[in-house]
């Protein structure tokens, strides 16, 4: 039976991207780099870690891992995926929290339930109001 490894973000900038992630996922950072992959990366041409073009969140709460992965096309519609945030404190704080990490509120797309927010490349995501 298949289960969920990975959920995997396609950005114009992962190392930057991931890192606002971290920021607001609960228990999430950036993977330590070992020093087989900072020489890996540098052999490419990468001598900043934030360059990275691939770039994981691990938790050690989690099984899930999180990638950001760099392409060349830019996101022009609605994600077909998107992440629903739950917080166990108050969500309007935790919405405001997101805000002055680079998230910004989706005009009109917000209702009881849930607010919509932008990451800082644009894409979709919820924070639950309540848990239904």
């Amino acid at each position: 039976m298949a289960y969920v490894k990975d959920v995997v973000f396609d950005c114009r900038h992962a190392g930057t991207l991931a890192r606002f992630w971290a920021d607001a996922l609960d228990g999430y950072s950036v993977a330590p780099y070992d020093e087989a992959e900072v020489a890996r990366l540098r052999s490419q041409g990468i001598d900043d870690l934030i360059d990275d073009p691939t770039v994981c969140l691990i938790s050690p709460d989690s099984p899930i891992r999180v990638w950001f992965q760099t392409v060349a096309e830019p996101k022009i519609v609605k994600n077909r995926l998107h992440l629903d945030l739950a917080c166990k404190d108050r969500s309007d704080l935790e919405i405001e929290r997101l805000v002055q990490l680079g998230a910004t509120r989706h005009p009109n797309q917000s209702n009881e339930m849930l607010v919509v927010l932008l990451d800082p490349e644009g894409n979709e995501f919820c924070v639950l109001l309540r848990e239904p």
